[in-house]
């Protein structure tokens, strides 16, 4: 099939990854559950999952110490955060509307500010005042199959600064303009006219020299969309290839030669989706698979190979490398590995109700992948994690360490704690928050040939607020060096992106 005929079919029904010919009907009662759960519910956490009423305006936070000359500029996030809405209540926690926040740092000077990206899926909603539209998760009672994939948008996932205005990343549909100094909504990304409305994927990789790789995932088609974007913002390329039995696929990593893209064996199935499921429902656990590695060659597009690693589910890459030796082309990707997706089927779904329900816990994992005899190996490390990071100056480089949440947590959702781990020697510190508090994303902040900083935040239950901190680097279990405590808890978010001033 030539390319001209793939992009059509991926603009017109394959970026709709959400959209089913049939939209059933829930059960009224089923819909009523969820809230009164939700509401009845003791758990001192579930203020993670709640839903502000409205925006945020900009508020001062209480700081103790001083925030480094390093991390003076902003701190974007965006995570799920309108979970209801008429009385009715998301059943998934990946389903609510995106709430963008930035924090402002100035030295003892931090200011919060957070906002609801205006999709046209939220503004209708909110204007009807009931669901419109089915979601990654949920099948709200008596909506309407999408017309388009950014009708059912919620921009909920991650951001990319890029040439001064910050896009809001979804899973299956067009990137969302965020004016990044108001966090006025703009509008949708459009890359190139034939490409309104193409699956614009929630984790791009930024090379050292400014290039932005992306991809989006058309499950109904089988076919992956692969993005070149230059440092000026301008399109350079994009395409699709087919890829078959095509899985949930979340995030991927760049080395300085190819794109590698680690596909769990959580399949999607047409059929389900026909028969009204909603598109978490419509995968299937098929392990018989593997874990499949796609390489692809950043020069050509039509170069691929694909390797084999033990099956496995995972959400996030911390970062790849590659070195050639005498045995071959050998790319080391390190990532979060489960041994399956409980933890998006159950785990993920049950928070909705203030329900914690364990699944398998998440761990570090460095793999190893030889393009020349087409074998892969892997190594489990022994630190839980979740949400990795690495210096962004390292992206498709040869690294070492990585921040990420750590220390699961048997009585609460999430982490408990922040840690860098060496993914050569496996040694790892970490620092912990403490009895009551969840762990977000904590991103890697550069500070010349120093050794950095950490930067990220933390749900305080027990106080009902929620703590902006920053750690040196290199001594991570020494504590915060600085912490701004907002008036307020906001909701747990996933991801975010620094900008120095």
């Amino acid at each position: 099939m030539q390319r001209r005929e793939l992009m059509r079919l991926l603009a017109s029904a394959g970026a709709l990854p959400l959209l089913g010919p049939l939209a059933r009907l829930a059960h009224a009662a089923d819909k009523d559950a969820w809230q009164a759960d939700f509401e009845a519910a003791d758990a001192p956490w579930k203020t993670g999952f709640a839903a502000p009423p409205g925006d945020l305006p900009l508020t001062r936070a209480a700081v103790r110490g001083r925030f480094p000359d390093a991390v003076t500029g902003t701190l974007f996030r965006i995570g799920p955060a309108g979970h209801d809405l008429g009385g009715e209540r998301y059943h998934h926690w990946f389903d609510g509307d995106g709430m963008v926040h930035r924090f402002v740092i100035d030295g003892a000077d931090v200011r919060h500010q957070g906002r609801y990206v205006a999709t046209p899926k939220r503004v209708a909603e909110v204007r009807a005042g009931r669901r419109l539209a089915e979601a990654f998760g949920t099948m709200p009672p008596g909506v309407e199959p999408p017309t388009s994939a950014d009708n059912i948008n919620v921009a909920n996932t991650s951001v990319l600064p890029l040439q001064g205005e910050v896009l809001a990343l979804w899973e299956g549909g067009s990137a969302t303009r965020i004016d990044a100094r108001t966090l006025d909504t703009l509008g949708v990304k459009t890359w190139r006219p034939d490409l309104a409305g193409m699956p614009f994927s929630a984790h791009p990789k930024v090379d050292p020299d400014g290039t932005v790789w992306n991809f989006g995932v058309s499950s109904g088609q089988g076919l992956l969309a692969l993005y070149e974007i230059g440092a000026d913002g301008a399109l350079r390329r994009a395409a699709v290839v087919p890829v078959a039995d095509m899985p949930m696929v979340h995030d991927f990593a760049v080395t300085e030669r190819h794109l590698v893209f680690l596909m769990p064996p959580l399949v999607y199935d047409a059929k389900r989706k026909e028969a009204g499921a909603t598109f978490l429902d419509a995968h299937v656990w098929r392990p018989e698979l593997g874990m499949r590695a796609l390489v692809v060659d950043k020069q050509n597009w039509e170069r691929r190979q694909m390797l084999t690693l033990p099956a496995g589910f995972l959400f996030h890459v911390g970062n790849a490398w590659e070195e050639d030796t005498p045995r071959g082309t050998r790319i080391h990707i390190d990532y979060v590995r489960s041994e399956n997706a409980d933890s998006v089927f159950t785990t993920n779904r049950e928070v909705m109700r203030a329900r914690r329900v364990k699944s398998t816990d998440p761990h570090l994992t460095v793999a190893t992948l030889n393009l020349d005899t087409g074998t892969a190996t892997q190594t489990t490390l022994a630190q839980e994690a979740e949400f990795p990071r690495i210096d962004p100056r390292r992206v498709g480089l040869r690294h070492r360490q990585v921040v990420h949440a750590t220390q699961v947590r048997r009585d609460l959702p999430g982490f408990g704690a922040v840690a860098r781990t060496d993914v050569e020697s496996g040694c790892s510190q970490r620092f912990s928050y403490g009895a009551q508090a969840i762990v977000e994303e904590h991103v890697y902040v550069p500070d010349g040939a120093k050794p950095g900083w950490v930067l990220g935040t933390v749900l305080d239950f027990g106080r009902q607020k929620t703590v902006l901190s920053c750690f040196a680097a290199d001594h991570l279990a020494a504590g915060p060096v600085a912490q701004a405590t907002l008036p307020y808890a906001l909701p747990l978010g996933l991801h975010g992106a620094f900008v120095s001033a």
